[in-house]
C-alpha cells in the first residue's frame, strides 16, 4: 500500500508544553483512522500537521508523497479535504449551500468573480444529493441546523476529490438525530470504492463510523496506542488514555463506553 501521511519523530513545541512529543505515525491509502483522546491530548494540534497548517518542531512529516517545509503549502493543501469548527466559522452565512460546495474548487470562502463549468456544478450537486441535503442546494448557509452544516462541510471536503480527508470531531454539538445521520453518512464514504484515505477526531468512541479500519489514542501528545481498530481500541487502551476504569462494547459495527 501507498502511505499519504508519514509522521517520523515529530513533536510540537510551545514555550514549556510539548503538544506532540515524538509520534511516530503513518496512515495508508485504503486506512480509515480515528483518533481518540482527552482534552488537550493533542488531537486538534496533529490534524492541524496533516492539513499541512502546521510545521513540527523537530521530526519530519510526509505528505502526499511530499515533504512538510520542502513543499509549497498552497498546491498541497488543495490535495487535502478539511472539516472543522474553525473552518465553519469562516463560511459566509448568506452564501447559497451550492456555491459553499462549489467553491471548493478554488479553495476559495464565499464566491466572488471565479467562474465554475457545468461539471463543478454537477459534482456539488451530486455530493449533496449523496449526503441527504440536495433540497438544501439553494438556501443560504446560516439558516440551516448545526447537522445540516456538517453535512455540507463534508460535501465541500470532498468537492476536489481529495487524496486525504480531516474530520475534526464533525459530531461535536449535534442532538441524536444529527450524529446518527453524520455517522451513517461518513460510513457510506468510509466505505465507497475509490475514497481518500481518512482520519477522524473525535472524544467519544460512539462517533466512530462502521468501516474505519484503524484506531490511535492519545494522551497528553504521546501515543497510548495505534493499529488496526480491534486491537488498537480496547477498554485497557480506553481506560489508559482517558484515566478512569471503562468498559468497551462493540456492537453491530458500533463502539459503546461506559465508567466500571
Amino acid at each position: 500500500m501507498t502511505a499519504v501521511v508519514e509522521l517520523a519523530g515529530v513533536s510540537i513545541v510551545r514555550g514549556d508544553a510539548r503538544l506532540l512529543d515524538n509520534i511516530d505515525w503513518s496512515v495508508d491509502e485504503a486506512d480509515r483512522w480515528v483518533v481518540i483522546g482527552p482534552n488537550g491530548a493533542g488531537k486538534t494540534t496533529m490534524l492541524q500537521i496533516l492539513a499541512a497548517q502546521m510545521h513540527p518542531t523537530t521530526g519530519v512529516v510526509g505528505l502526499l508523497d511530499e515533504v512538510l517545509g520542502a513543499v509549497d503549502v498552497f498546491e498541497l493543501r488543495p490535495r487535502i479535504g478539511l472539516t472543522s469548527a474553525a473552518l465553519a466559522d469562516r463560511l459566509p452565512r448568506s452564501e447559497r449551500v451550492a456555491d459553499v460546495v462549489v467553491s471548493a474548487s478554488y479553495a476559495v470562502l464565499g464566491r466572488w468573480r471565479e467562474e465554475y463549468d457545468e461539471l463543478d456544478h454537477q459534482r456539488a450537486k451530486e455530493l449533496l444529493t449523496e449526503l441527504g441535503i440536495g433540497h438544501l442546494s439553494d438556501r443560504t448557509f446560516g439558516t440551516l441546523s448545526e447537522g445540516e452544516r456538517k453535512r455540507v462541510q463534508i460535501a465541500r471536503a470532498l468537492m476536489t476529490d481529495p487524496e486525504l480527508m480531516l474530520l475534526d470531531e464533525p459530531a461535536a454539538g449535534l442532538d441524536l438525530t444529527g450524529r446518527e445521520h453524520l455517522v451513517r453518512s461518513l460510513s457510506r464514504i468510509a466505505t465507497a470504492e475509490g475514497a481518500p484515505a481518512m482520519v477522524l477526531v473525535t472524544h467519544h468512541v460512539e462517533e466512530i463510523p462502521p468501516g474505519f479500519t484503524h484506531a490511535l489514542l492519545l494522551k497528553q501528545g504521546r501515543i497510548v496506542s495505534a493499529g488496526p481498530i480491534t486491537e488498537a481500541l480496547t477498554a485497557q487502551t480506553l481506560s489508559e488514555t482517558f484515566d478512569i476504569p471503562l468498559a468497551l462494547d462493540h456492537i453491530d459495527g458500533r463502539y459503546t463506553a461506559r465508567a466500571l
